[in-house]
């Protein structure tokens, strides 16, 4: 580990330690108050397309899937900044002066938005039809494996469930982490955000986070931090395998990507108009749509030793054939999760008599995912050739045949069972 990461490492060590007033040491007894500010950074890098998460990604460009599916686009980088302050201003204003290596621009303004109206529910006699009589089933399977573990897959019938026969808890159960908590409208008095409904510049392929960070705002003390090179955003992640074998199942194989700390895998498909089929590469149950965007360095550490999420040395899995014979068409996504880099100012007193009065708190947190059609190579997305799973050219004459199982775009388009079970935004 390299002499930057390891000073974050410890700034965050004890930012986090800055909570905690009581215990058996003088050092843990110091009086603390603050942070005034806190700024948190969040560094992504993706191939491919990716799937909607849980950290308000939402659907993906269709554009973007299709330069992928091309062999086209390459890595995109994407940042954002969330500043939250204990301070106030009428005209609240900040912004970010970057270092010019990540050529977004001289500044990022953080702009504070403006409260939205509540629109309350119409009642029940609006409500759809697909949310009143929910249909249809949903498989949930887990684990890397040539064939699915014994009592594999779960089965959630939405007909059950709605009347009462079957417990919906197991329906939203993900891996066992603890969300993050960003800066945010509701979480701080002032609030500022990048990029916003004023300023959506993008990152461009080469950016770069290294040098020196100053965030400036009439709500917040001036923020002051610098990046080293093992804390930029993390290497792109890309697929070296992801092929149907002859047995049936699908052989996935990754690069390693340097500083990330951990890989999870997961796919969500159709097997017919009413089933959903979702999968992951936790050894433990965990619905697909439940993936977190980012975890923090504690919950990586604590889900790759229960192996809920797979280890940084860790580069192939394979998705076993039971879940490609329930989900002919079904969308892939690898993450690989870097951790954080914290700092804090000032730092604690060595005199724990000497009150440590925070003024600011900073978190970058990191990511790097691709994402494409499980069991099907993205150069092979672009030829003519008939690819394997999919339907024979359709003869002259002969009446189209509607597809026997959805896509993932359609499964995308509509939501989960027609929109009875959307994906989270």
């Amino acid at each position: 580990m390299r002499p930057g990461r390891k000073a974050a490492l410890a700034a965050g060590v004890a930012a986090a330690a800055s909570t905690i007033t009581v215990g058996a040491t003088a050092q843990q007894q110091q009086k603390v108050t603050g942070p005034v500010a806190v700024y948190w950074m969040s560094a992504q890098t993706q191939t491919g397309f990716g799937m909607p998460g849980m950290g308000g990604g939402g659907a993906p460009d269709m554009g973007a899937m299709m330069r992928a599916m091309m062999g086209g686009g390459g890595a995109s980088k994407s940042l954002q900044l969330q500043l939250g302050s204990s301070q106030t201003n009428a005209a609240p204003a900040a912004d970010h002066l970057p270092p010019a290596g990540l050529q977004a621009g001289q500044r990022l303004p953080l702009l504070s938005p403006k409260p939205t109206q509540v629109v309350h529910d119409e009642g029940p006699g609006d409500i759809p039809d697909e949310y009143r009589k929910p249909r249809g089933r949903m498989l949930i399977f887990w684990g890397c494996g040539e064939r699915a573990r014994p009592g594999q897959p779960y089965v959630i019938d939405f007909a059950r469930m709605a009347s009462g026969q079957q417990n919906p808890a197991n329906l939203f159960r993900g891996i066992d982490y603890r969300p993050m908590q960003p800066p945010s409208v509701r979480r701080n008095r002032s609030y500022g955000e990048w990029p916003n409904e004023k300023t959506r510049d993008l990152v461009p392929a080469n950016g770069s986070l290294v040098g020196a960070h100053t965030i400036r705002g009439n709500y917040s003390p001036e923020i002051n931090f610098t990046l080293e090179e093992d804390q930029d955003f993390l290497a792109p992640l890309n697929l070296a395998t992801n092929a149907r074998a002859p047995g049936g199942w699908v052989n996935l194989g990754w690069n390693l990507v340097p500083n990330a700390q951990a890989y999870y895998a997961s796919a969500i498909g159709g097997g017919d108009g009413e089933t959903v089929v979702m999968w992951t590469s936790s050894e433990t149950q965990a619905a697909a749509f439940a993936n977190p965007d980012f975890l923090a360095q504690g919950d990586i550490t604590r889900l790759v030793a229960s192996k809920a999420l797979m280890g940084p040395a860790q580069r192939t899995c394979a998705v076993p054939k039971e879940v490609i014979d329930a989900a002919p068409s079904a969308m892939l996504q690898l993450v690989a999760y870097g951790g954080e880099a914290n700092f804090v100012y000032p730092p604690r007193p060595s005199d724990p008599k000497v009150t440590w009065n925070q003024q600011w708190q900073v978190k970058v947190r990191y990511r790097s995912a691709t994402g494409g059609l499980l069991g099907q190579e993205m150069p092979q997305m672009g030829g003519g050739g008939r690819r394997a799973g999919s339907a024979p050219p359709q003869q002259p004459g002969r009446p189209q045949q509607p597809p026997k199982a959805p896509s993932a775009a359609d499964i995308l388009r509509g939501g989960i069972l027609g929109g009875g079970l959307p994906f989270p935004r």
